[in-house]
């Protein structure tokens, strides 16, 4: 097992994502943003602008993003904030590379997965892994150059069925025989709505792991953490920490108390060791 983790701290102990780490070090950052809206209508509010903020404080190499926006007619006439960039766009710390791709068409607009990256982006592509007419899902693939190494990510946002699920990560496994090869660094992170935890072993039958039931890694719903549905699976790359971050960081850096706040998830924080 290439991805073999170190022993976790607990959540007293979890560093503060904003310490000065080692250049042979990536971190890694799978994050759900729940459209940049938060509340119930008609009491909804804009969140995008916190959370512009909270990522930049995060100070990660890769952000992988799930339901993002690109555009959306009723919330641009709901907010009068509402950026005018996509969210992709809007979202990426200055001088990162940002890459979207779409997944649902809706009547209003359109959303899906996000790449943001401090390292160049070689290419990208989309590959529609829709299991039923009801979900709209897709990956999004990118090399990244770090270091003069190609590494692979891939950003997912799995179904909210099991079955549906199971035949999403057989048609991910396929994809990724197809597409990436097999002594090539990987990434894939997202949100796998994986309540049940029935994926890991079909993901590394693909060599493919991710460290699991580690303290202070849950992550839905942000409120009142119950599991992790999101994950940063990896194969060719050395795990070497993983975390939540903590909330007196958010309130520091972006002067928001909670994290629950900005999103129904919580992002997960992951590092990696280079060489």
């Amino acid at each position: 097992m290439s991805d073999a983790a170190i022993e976790l701290p607990d959540e007293g102990d979890l560093p503060s994502p904003t310490e000065i780490r080692s250049a042979d070090t990536l971190r890694v950052v799978t994050y759900n943003i729940h459209k940049g809206v938060q509340g119930v209508w008609p009491a909804q509010r804009l969140e995008i602008h916190n959370l512009q903020q909270a990522i930049a404080s995060l100070q990660a190499d890769v952000v992988c993003l799930q339901e993002v926006r690109k555009l959306n007619r009723k919330a641009e006439r709901k907010f009068t904030n509402w950026p005018t960039q996509s969210q992709a766009e809007y979202l990426a710390p200055e001088g990162y590379h940002s890459v979207y791709v779409t997944n649902a068409i809706t009547t209003d607009g359109e959303h899906g997965n996000a790449l943001l990256s401090r390292w160049p982006v070689v290419q990208h592509q989309h590959e529609d892994i829709s299991d039923h007419r009801f979900e709209q899902r897709g990956l999004l693939h990118s090399i990244l150059d770090i270091q003069g190494r190609h590494v692979h990510v891939i950003v997912v946002h799995l179904g909210l069925i099991g079955a549906s699920r199971v035949r999403q990560v057989h048609l991910l496994r396929q994809f990724i025989r197809r597409e990436i090869p097999d002594d090539a660094p990987l990434l894939v992170a997202g949100d796998f709505n994986d309540w049940n935890q029935k994926l890991h072993d079909m993901m590394a039958m693909a060599d493919l792991y991710a460290e699991c039931d580690a303290p202070g890694c849950l992550t839905y719903p942000s409120r009142l953490p119950l599991t992790q549905l999101d994950h940063v699976y990896a194969r060719g790359l050395l795990r070497t920490k993983q975390f939540v971050p903590r909330r007196e960081q958010l309130a520091q850096h972006v002067g928001v108390q909670r994290w629950s706040r900005l999103s129904d998830h919580l992002p997960l924080v992951v590092e990696f060791a280079l060489k």
